[in-house]
């Protein structure tokens, strides 16, 4: 990823080129020593060129500390050349300094930086002597620039790093959003397992068992009470028809079919009707007044917990009685199933349907209790309104 460092890095190149044109341009408009200007130019050339061409990519990389080492020395090698050619070449520094910052690290570039500007007194003591005309400007000059340039070359490093660490600071964030949108599809996908999981227990696995329980009921009563195995008969036609809308419904994606087609009261007595006519058992169903409004979610909590609390006591309860109830309790909708069965220990039941009901009623702000004894077993399970 590029930073805005290298972004805008050629706003430097394009002072870089208006520094190395003009530089040029006075040395060669400099009446002085047509040799002597041939080799400051040939210098300043070569300059230009090494950046240009190789000198670019190495700023830009930074692993490689060696060729950023080669890159300054010749930089400040060709410099003394047309410096020490042509006093006028001094002007380059305005590409130079800036270039040898942004090489190398801050207190070797400002060494190197401090002798690039002597060396323009240098070149004019070696041309001109020490009473050459231009020494007495070129020193307090010198010292100003010396200053100057190593306080913009303080600065020029702290944009750089200040540039560069904002691009890994974005980089570390995508990488980061990519992680939480990997973790986020990773749980968004162990939910929906979950989640349909519970479907297919409170609904199609539990169709299963009754079709099972009322072919085996058939095979009994087929020869001894044949009245009794065509009723177990249309039972089961019931129970499978049920079990292929629940089906369709839930590859619909689509709300339970039970509440599709009617309120959560009646497709609660749907469930206790059906465990009357399966089993023979007594079962009573009561509703204490007018139930508020509930969401989809909730009413399909309290739904398949009825699901499930009948489908235990059908199975494992050996019951003689039932009662379910759905009553107002403050601010929550409680369904209350109750039996007169053999009981269990609630501590120990680590069933999966068990954990599916406290797993939905967490899901929608709800609770499940579960109090079992030798006298028989009752269920809560309280969403809110």
């Amino acid at each position: 990823m590029r930073d805005a460092w290298d972004r805008f890095n050629w706003l430097w190149e394009v002072l870089f080129a208006v520094a190395y044109l003009a530089t040029t341009a006075l040395v060669v408009l400099d009446e002085g020593d047509p040799v002597r200007t041939a080799v400051a130019v040939g210098a300043l050339t070569a300059l230009a060129l090494t950046y240009l061409l190789w000198g670019r990519g190495v700023v830009r990389d930074d692993g490689h500390l060696g060729q950023r080492w080669v890159l300054a020395v010749l930089v400040l090698t060709l410099l003394a050349v047309a410096m020490f050619a042509n006093t006028t070449s001094s002007f380059i520094l305005f590409m130079v300094c800036p270039l040898l910052f942004s090489t190398l690290e801050f207190r070797p570039a400002a060494v190197l930086t401090t002798a690039a500007i002597l060396l323009s007194p240098l070149s004019s003591v070696v041309n001109d002597g020490l009473r050459g005309p231009a020494l007495k400007i070129l020193l307090p000059m010198t010292a100003i620039l010396v200053v100057f340039g190593v306080l913009s070359g303080k600065f020029i490093k702290h944009v750089i790093d200040e540039s560069r660490a904002r691009a890994d600071l974005i980089a570390q964030l995508e990488e980061s959003q990519a992680e939480v949108a990997r973790l986020s599809r990773e749980a968004g996908t162990a939910a929906e397992r979950e989640r349909l999981a519970r479907e297919i227990h409170d609904t199609l696995a539990q169709g299963f068992t009754s079709i099972v329980t009322l072919a085996q009921a058939i095979e009994s009563e087929v020869d001894t009470d044949p009245a009794a195995a065509r009723r177990h008969a249309g039972l089961a036609a019931r129970t499978a028809r049920d079990n292929l809308t629940e089906a369709r419904a839930m590859v619909a994606a689509l709300a339970p079919a039970d509440l599709t087609a009617g309120s959560l009261v009646d497709a609660v007595r749907r469930q206790a009707d059906r465990l009357a006519d399966e089993t023979g058992l007594a079962v009573k169903y009561e509703v204490d007044g007018p139930l508020p409004a509930l969401g989809m979610a909730s009413e399909v909590v309290l739904l398949r917990g009825a699901q499930e609390a009948l489908n235990n006591i059908r199975r494992h309860a050996a019951a003689s009685a039932v009662s379910v109830r759905l009553s107002v309790v403050d601010d929550a909708v409680r369904l209350s199933v109750r039996d007169d069965g053999a009981g269990f220990d609630p501590d120990h039941a680590d069933g999966f349907g068990l954990r599916g009901m406290r797993s939905r009623a967490e899901q929608v702000g709800g609770r499940l209790s579960v109090r079992s004894g030798p006298s028989g077993t009752e269920l809560t399970l309280e969403v809110p309104a």
